[in-house]
């Protein structure tokens, strides 16, 4: 038990101490690069489900 107590002890003092933490003006251009990134990954997305789709109807139509 003693080792997990020093081992909390010391992740809480590396965390205080020693990590550096984004500033905000660094926090608000990374969280607007994720929103972009999402918003144009999930637009591909819908892109190759709607062309995927649109293909299968039509080959579907073909044997129907």
């Amino acid at each position: 038990m003693e080792k997990l107590k020093s081992y909390i002890n010391e992740s809480l003092q590396e965390f205080a101490k020693h990590a550096t933490w984004p500033t905000w003006n660094e926090l608000q251009k990374s969280t607007v690069l994720v929103i972009v990134a999402s918003i144009l990954f999930s637009l591909v997305i819908f892109g190759m489900d709607k062309s995927i789709g649109t293909v299968l109807d039509f080959v579907y139509s073909l044997f129907a």
